[in-house]
């Protein structure tokens, strides 16, 4: 944490030095990571909700997904477009991280030119076959590379696309740009910090060219949340309205903002066991929570993000995302964490479980962070800049029962970008901690849920109205729109 004017990343470079600070991350700051499955189910989650918005209902087949990264959040991308349907086209400049994901199989392909890549592309599109490809190489020169096909063709092979390069730390490591190798940047980084510098701006703005390129062919491309958007235009590319807002939008403002007013988001658990037949009956039970759910007559959105992740739990095991912890995630709403605990609660006290379960959720939730450009990125009443949801939710969560909190400057979108929180909740057995599980669920969800309304988002207001119907002793501020003639009229 710290003090606001001194929040800058000079000063944490000079603080974690001289040992005084750390780089706050999100959930591993929790004790929470659970390895590559929470990036897994949310990059399967956006991918779908963003067909369906650009594309419109229906399969993913044949559709392809430009993208770059397979490190480590990252290198969770082709996994997940296999899972969502698509052809998946990453990039990746680091031949360890490439080969990794290849022998892991979550890279089932790999293309080391861009012809090449270009030409399986193709021949997958025509198949609609279901493909992940690992393309060996940088970002820029495959974008540059398909803007040059379609300019001579006038075929556009780009259906969706983003970038998962580390680009909120850019200048370290983070974004590597397409004028040197990846040898030759790691030996610049560290030489010539200046230059570097230089050519990673100049990068930068030579792949939004080719993005603007193609998307003004039809192509649609987001922000994944990682800064691309604020350091392309900070390099001076053209990313940015005649307004001053992006010419992009972040996937929060795209589909996950929509999904966290509904109040759902990335809720997780782990079986303290170690054993997978705990994590089974878990999923079971989340299964038959979600189920129940679907029966209580939802709204469309709420019923969609319910059958998506009843498909994802049921089809868990099978998708072998497990990796160390016998851990868990998915997106569910406030009823449904709730009635997950109380279930998990109960058959640790009958002995179904042969363990407790902690509880746990990404800091990328509902109400856990105020990051301006990504969590809180669709928050357009002014307060998207403030932190006080998230300094609220650990005060709230740890007055309620959590067994520990966390809160941290950075993680994410970098140093100074973002203030996030979480929790870590056990769940024993004991009547005590099945009531604080329900209480602190309660105000974990809903007041990120509230604040969401208030800022004037029509589904959170459906979302908190129905929570304060059926949640007894709920006694919420309610959101008014005003008449806006009224207003001009003072």
């Amino acid at each position: 944490m710290m003090i606001p004017n001194y929040s800058s990343k000079e000063m944490y470079d000079k603080l974690f030095a001289m040992g005084c600070t750390m780089y706050g991350q999100m959930t591993a700051g929790s004790y929470c990571y659970i390895g590559p499955q929470g990036i897994v189910h949310g990059t399967t989650i956006t991918v779908m909700n963003a067909g369906r918005m650009f594309l419109g209902p229906g399969s993913l087949a044949g559709k392809v997904y430009i993208t770059s990264g397979l490190g480590g959040m990252s290198g969770a991308q082709g996994k997940a477009v296999t899972i969502a349907g698509c052809i998946g086209v990453i990039a990746e400049v680091s031949r360890e991280a490439l080969d990794k994901r290849h022998a892991q199989g979550w890279i089932q392909e790999v293309c080391d030119s861009v012809d090449q890549c270009i030409q399986t592309i193709r021949e997958a599109r025509a198949q609609k076959r279901v493909l992940s490809i690992g393309f060996y190489g940088n970002v820029v020169a495959l974008w540059e590379g398909l803007a040059a096909y379609t300019e001579q063709t006038g075929e556009n092979l780009v259906d969706l696309s983003s970038d998962q390069t580390s680009c909120h730390n850019p200048y370290n490591g983070g974004y590597y740009p397409v004028q040197l190798s990846y040898e030759e940047s790691n030996i610049m980084m560290n030489q010539d910090p200046e230059q570097f510098k230089s050519l990673v701006q100049e990068s930068l703005r030579r792949q939004v060219k080719a993005i603007n390129y193609l998307c003004g062919k039809g192509s649609n491309f987001w922000d994944y949340g990682n800064a691309f958007l604020l350091e392309a235009s900070r390099a001076g590319a053209e990313v940015t309205n005649p307004d001053g807002t992006f010419s992009y939008k972040t996937y929060v403002q795209l589909t996950i903002g929509s999904v966290f007013s509904l109040g759902f988001g990335p809720f997780r658990w782990v079986c303290t066991s170690g054993k997978e037949e705990d994590l089974v009956k878990t999923d079971q039970l989340a299964a038959e929570v979600m189920r129940q759910q679907l029966t209580e007559n939802p709204g469309a959105e709420e019923e969609g993000n319910l059958r998506d992740n009843l498909t994802w739990v049921e089809k868990a095991m099978e998708n072998k995302m497990v990796v160390g912890s016998q851990a868990r995630i998915l997106y569910s709403n406030q009823a449904g964490r709730s009635r997950m605990a109380a279930a998990f609660n109960k058959a640790v006290a009958s002995g179904e479980l042969a363990g407790p379960v902690v509880l746990s959720r990404d800091h990328h939730d509902v109400s856990g962070t105020d990051s301006p450009y990504r969590e809180t990125s669709n928050i357009t009443d002014g307060s998207m800049w403030c932190a006080d949801m998230a300094v609220q939710n650990v005060i709230g969560d740890a007055a309620r029962g959590a067994t520990y909190v966390s809160i941290h400057n950075g993680g994410g979108v970098g140093w100074g970008e973002v203030m996030n929180g979480g929790f870590g909740m056990v769940l024993d057995g004991s009547e005590d901690a099945g009531e604080y599980a329900v209480s602190m669920l309660h105000w974990d969800v809903s007041n990120g849920v509230t604040r969401r309304a208030w800022s004037g988002h029509p589904l959170a207001n459906q979302a908190i109205a129905r929570t304060q119907d059926t949640v007894p002793g709920y006694n919420l501020t309610m959101f008014n729109t005003a008449d806006d003639s009224l207003v001009c009229g003072l």
